[in-house]
């Protein structure tokens, strides 16, 4: 017999409206990204070499096989170590690396014929390039294996601080025959081999900040005197990322790595305002920017020809060291137009550093400028999809290292194309992935690898907590209660 509703003992059934359900990897959309990636860089490969040299070679072949055997790694990586990453970090990476080897391969074909002509030898850049994206690839895959957790990093935020300004200042004390390349001593040149720290310098700092700002956000905004109604941080919490910050300027200075100063300063400057949405911090920064400007304006040479370059390059055009550059990658921009001369049908190789720092101008007049402006979409959207991923992650150090490495990607590219552009004076700064280089490759993908275990950690659904098993107490430690005995009555009953 049934029994009415609201009947003690009677359990309802209990329907879940909206069941959860697990979100999905997307991973499939991250191998077919990377299949559309492959099929443009193929065509590529192939309009370089039918303008170049009228023929297709197995050198097409090698370079293709090459391209998906890396970033199928790369894939099976990110599906292994990261499966709920962003799908469109390592497609939008993978095709501006491929796009960097065609254009490195096709700079390395005018040479060829150049040295040809004049009985010459050069070493190709292109196969140097295949090598160096292999050996980036294994600390992409070091760096997924072994951060299984970014806040993990905090542990050593410190040592990395410490490492980070050592690898700043070792090129700065060695020789200049083991340190100085075009008049920069950021070099280490090893035998058989060469490394810039700096590059791999500016992650192990952005950490130290990262970890720093979080300890000391609250100090940030509250403790401390108030001077021109600005509260300051008291001098004991501020001193370590003072010192931190003018010592890696200093160096950098003294290097005559006026581009990585720059990059560097941008970063703290904006990981600063993120983490204590303080406006002011970002007046004081810029303020003191100017400041150290005009006085290396001041001191330094090769500060004031790079700005004469900058005013004029056509009036520096034949003095050592002058507008020669400038003036040759903006007469390629100038012949690419709109629409470009096509790929493998313009003269890139009359740009000194054309693979390295002027790729971007050999980029804009074989693509024209939609190519160029088509390749800057893909670093504004893999610098959103980092932000992005940076926002949604839980944990605070997450959301400023997030930040930080996310906007190092638009500084970059800011800093090189305004150089390249002549929107600001020319530095030294790569193209991230694009540039011919082993170094800015190396610490470009430790970056990514970065990134991607912090998309992976913001998409990862949580998991509810486990329930506490009840562990029964001993009896020795059981809590008893004292029970008073009833006293008799005078009736002969007993009293309540």
């Amino acid at each position: 017999m049934a029994q009415p509703a609201g009947t003690p003992g009677v359990v309802a059934p209990q329907y879940t409206t909206n069941p959860p359900r697990e979100l999905p990897r997307r991973r499939g959309t991250e191998l077919l990204l990377l299949s559309f990636a492959a099929f443009i860089v193929t065509s590529a490969f192939v309009l370089v070499q039918a303008n170049q040299e009228q023929e297709l070679s197995l050198s097409v072949v090698w370079y293709g096989l090459a391209y998906l055997a890396i970033f199928g790694v790369a894939h099976l990586a990110v599906r292994r170590w990261a499966p709920y990453a962003d799908p469109l970090i390592l497609p939008c990476v993978a095709l501006l690396n491929g796009l960097g080897l065609v254009m490195i391969y096709r700079i390395d074909l005018a040479r060829e014929q150049r040295a040809i002509s004049l009985s010459q030898e050069i070493t190709a850049n292109a196969p140097r390039q295949v090598l160096f994206t292999v050996f980036a690839l294994f600390l992409f895959l070091a760096v997924l294996t072994i951060v299984k957790d970014h806040r993990t990093l905090t542990r050593y935020a410190y040592t990395f601080g410490l490492i980070g300004i050592v690898a700043l200042a070792l090129p700065a004390v060695l020789p200049a025959s083991l340190s100085e390349v075009n008049g920069a001593k950021v070099w280490l040149r090893l035998p058989g081999f060469s490394i810039q720290p700096g590059e791999f310098a500016k992650i192990l700092l952005m950490i130290f900040f990262a970890s720093f700002l979080v300890a000391k956000r609250d100090l940030f905004m509250t403790a401390g005197k108030r001077v021109l109604n600005v509260e300051l941080p008291r001098a004991r919490d501020l001193g370590p990322i003072i010192i931190a910050a003018v010592v890696c300027l200093g160096i950098l200075v003294f290097e005559r790595d006026l581009g990585t100063a720059l990059l560097f300063f941008g970063i703290v400057l904006v990981m600063l305002y993120v983490a204590t949405e303080r406006v002011i911090w970002v007046v004081v920064g810029l303020s003191m920017f100017f400041v150290g400007a005009l006085i290396a304006y001041q001191l330094f040479t090769h500060v004031q020809q790079r700005v004469a370059n900058w005013i004029d390059p056509l009036a520096t055009y034949d003095d050592p060291g002058g507008g020669y550059q400038i003036a040759q990658g903006l007469f390629g921009l100038g012949t690419g137009g709109m629409f470009g001369t096509g790929l493998g049908a313009g003269r890139p190789e009359t740009v000194p550093e054309a693979s390295t720092d002027f790729i971007s101008a050999a980029l804009g007049e074989e693509l024209g400028f939609v190519g160029l402006g088509a390749i800057l979409m893909i670093y504004l959207i893999l610098a959103m999809r980092g932000m992005r991923s940076a926002l949604a992650v839980r944990d605070t150090f997450g959301k400023l290292l997030g930040g930080g490495l996310s906007f190092a990607i638009i500084m970059q590219i800011f800093v090189i194309i305004g150089g390249v552009t002549k929107l600001i004076p020319m530095t030294g700064v790569t193209t991230p992935w694009l540039s011919a280089g082993g170094s800015s490759l190396l610490s470009n993908y430790i970056l990514i690898a970065l990134l991607l275990r912090i998309s992976d950690t913001a998409r990862r659904p949580q998991q509810p907590p486990k329930p506490r098993p009840q562990v029964q107490a001993p009896l020795a430690e059981a809590h008893t209660v004292m029970v008073q005995r009833p006293r008799p009555a005078a009736d002969g009953g007993s009293t309540p």
